[in-house]
């Protein structure tokens, strides 16, 4: 090929991508297509058939992404540059109208407060970095803080745009991280399944599933085709855009080509929120996707920002469900499950039956009491619902359709699993085995052990620690450390290859915070939460085996219950004796050593921008973190300093404008100092 020749080439190739991307946009965001389908594809052909011709030319934003990339060995994780928190859930209007009050109290205000309400689509949420206009990275919302990597699957999203439409008024931001929530529509569901049903694949059991499942495919050709779509709801930190609004971000978030739920209300009252909500409730079934309820946002930052956040979610913002879809259906069984405290939990098997949207044949009883309470007995006709549009629960029986067959449950006397006898605490609702023994017991610790907020140990699934239980391979969670291959390749469903990712996965988890360690071992009413909460207030491991149920009560957030649980575990010989075995398998918790001793940084708020060359961003934050400061996202005139790398941005501006003090990398490191 001469040069003479590529310039053309390369010319036509850049003609034809700026054309499929407009054409993209007009399609899938405007709804208004200027060319017909066959010319599109016939675009696509020519451009895929260049490209695969003159790779030199090859580009990362390229509509022919769109198609799937070659398969990844494994997701990597990443970090969110801003957590991606949680909401707090409302249930009813009441429920709303308090939180309104909150607002007003907090912001000192009689007048209306104007808010955005945003249907609440039951998808899969994710944050998409763009860097100078170009998609960058994808990653799934994960456990807030870090996520799964999946920016080749979120490319053959065709609501997805590769490349940001110029917007005229101001030139693209370097940077700019925006979350949205991925779906499949209810009849693009339905015919993913007809077509799964023909090939005798499993059916997927809801919308929400089936588009997780199709974003967590590492062959991303597979992902190519599955009919997922996006609306864009909120961007990291607006300041990028220079919007002082949730419904100014919107707009200028649509203007940039993302697609955004037409349905959105902005700068409403109160009242209208509600006229809103019951709008959306009785037209949810009639929707194109599945909805579980309704966001509320106070529209202005600024009001944002003097409400704030808690350690969980922000005061300005809520989740309000719906109430729960309730089918009919029998109790074939109720049988007892036994999890990782030894909790026994009554489970009703039922007659299969579709609950919004989503095939039920088992559903929780909670406990003794509550299956007393509903009366519900073997062979009766029930109501379920699946609780929050989640987890499927029985709500009561149908007394008038009883035939005189049924049966009464009757909680066992000894445990299903080891035979051994159960007790009940009477200030508790709960029947418990008591024997540490129990191979459900240690099935469950091991499992949570595991588990991705835990020591994320990859590929070490409930199946396979089940079969190393019942073989009798490993009897607590410390003894992962101890397997190798010659044990795991012999396994059901296991090879060497297997069982050799297996141990290495194993030893790279043997690095871990003290946080996520406290939450693994187990505790009862030690959540991540809370694991968070003694990690920041104690030095180490050993010194919380020495705390005092009144030392722990002593800490803000931890409650007498709490307390005497986590003194009971490090009471029992075993628990520090499995904990001494952690240790010298080589386990590394990484200590905070900083929580008690230095809190320098005390009620002063960082905000951090640019690009830093000693240490990441994340890195900078834990130190912040660790010396009592905190970290925002956005400038605002209580922001005390800004920290500002390389290539900083309208952050840089804004601090200037607002007088807030400005440090370099060396003047932060100097102050860590």
């Amino acid at each position: 090929m001469t040069d003479k020749v590529n310039p053309e080439i390369e010319r036509r190739i850049a003609h034809l991508r700026q054309g499929l991307h407009q054409h993209n946009h007009r399609y899938f965001v405007l709804d208004d297509p200027i060319i017909s389908d066959a010319e599109y594809d016939r675009m696509m052909k020519e451009l895929i058939e260049l490209e695969e011709s003159f790779p030199q030319f090859s580009s990362s934003d390229s509509p022919s992404a769109r198609v799937g990339s070659p398969p990844l060995e494994k997701f990597e994780t990443v970090t969110h540059t801003v957590p991606m928190m949680s909401l707090d859930k409302g249930f009813n209007e009441k429920e709303l109208i308090s939180f309104d009050q909150r607002v007003r109290k907090l912001l000192n205000m009689d007048t209306d407060i104007f808010y955005t309400a945003e249907p609440k689509i039951d998808g899969v949420a994710v944050e998409l970095v763009y860097e100078n206009g170009v998609l960058a990275m994808a990653s799934t919302r994960g456990d807030g803080i870090r996520g799964e990597v999946i920016t080749a699957n979120v490319k053959t999203i065709q609501t997805v745009p590769l490349r940001l439409q110029q917007n005229t008024h101001q030139p693209l931001p370097a940077l700019l991280e925006v979350r949205g929530e991925i779906f499949i529509s209810k009849d693009n569901f339905k015919l993913l399944n007809e077509e799964r049903a023909n090939l005798n694949l499993s059916l997927f059991a809801n919308p929400r599933n089936a588009a997780a499942g199709s974003l967590r495919q590492l062959d991303s050709s597979i992902t190519a085709q599955r009919p997922l779509e996006i609306y864009i709801y909120n961007v990291s930190d607006a300041t990028v855009l220079g919007t002082d609004s949730q419904a100014a971000t919107l707009k200028t978030l649509k203007q940039l080509g993302f697609r955004i739920n037409p349905l959105i209300l902005s700068k409403v009252t109160l009242s209208e929120v509600i006229g809103f909500f019951r709008d959306l409730d009785a037209k949810r079934l009639e929707l194109a996707y599945e909805i579980d309820g309704m966001v509320v946002k106070v529209d202005r930052f600024s009001d944002q920002q003097v409400l704030g956040m808690t350690s969980r979610s922000p005061r300005w913002a809520i989740a309000l469900k719906f109430k729960a879809l309730q089918e009919r259906t029998r109790v074939l069984d109720i049988q007892v499950q036994v999890g990782r405290t030894g909790a026994l939990t009554p489970v009703a098997y039922l007659e299969p039956v579709n609950v919004a949207g989503a095939m039920v044949s088992r559903a929780t009883l909670h406990n003794e009491d509550e299956v007393m309470k509903k009366d519900v007995r073997i062979g009766d006709m029930v109501f379920v619902q699946r609780a929050g549009d989640v987890i499927p629960e029985v709500v009561k029986s149908i007394i008038s359709s009883r035939s005189g067959t049924e049966r009464q449950f009757v909680m066992p006397s000894v445990c299903p699993i080891c035979n051994m006898p159960v007790s009940r605490d009477v200030e508790e609702s709960v029947t418990r085995c008591v024997n540490d023994e129990c191979p459900a017991i240690i099935q469950g610790k091991i499992k949570h052990f595991a588990s991705k907020s835990a020591f994320d140990i990859d590929g070490l699934g409930d199946k396979l620690i089940d079969q190393l239980v019942d073989r009798k391979l490993i009897f607590s969670y410390a003894d992962l450390f101890a397997l190798n291959v010659d044990v795991l390749k012999n396994l059901e469903r296991m090879g060497e290859k297997s069982a050799q990712n297996i141990v290495i996965a194993i030893e790279n988890s043997k690095l871990i915070s003290f946080a996520r360690f406290l939450f693994a071992l187990g505790i009862r009413h030690v959540g991540e939460h809370i694991a968070r909460i003694l990690a920041a207030e104690f030095k180490n491991i050993k010194s919380i085996f020495g705390a005092t149920a009144e030392a722990l009560e002593a800490v803000e957030g931890i409650g007498p219950v709490v307390a005497h649980s986590i003194v009971d575990f490090f009471a029992k010989d075993k628990n520090r004796e499995i904990i001494d075995q952690l240790i010298k398998s080589g386990i590394i918790i990484e200590e905070n050593n900083n929580a008690k001793g230095d809190a320098s940084l005390k009620g002063m708020t960082f905000v951090l921008t640019g690009k830093l060359e000693t240490m990441t961003r994340s890195q900078a934050k834990k130190l912040i973190e660790d010396s009592g400061g905190a970290v925002s996202g956005s400038i605002s005139s209580k922001t005390d300093y800004l920290v500002a790398g390389d290539s900083p941005g309208s952050k840089l501006v804004k601090a200037r404008t607002l007088g807030v003090c400005i440090l370099s990398e060396s003047d932060f490191e100097n102050m860590l100092s």
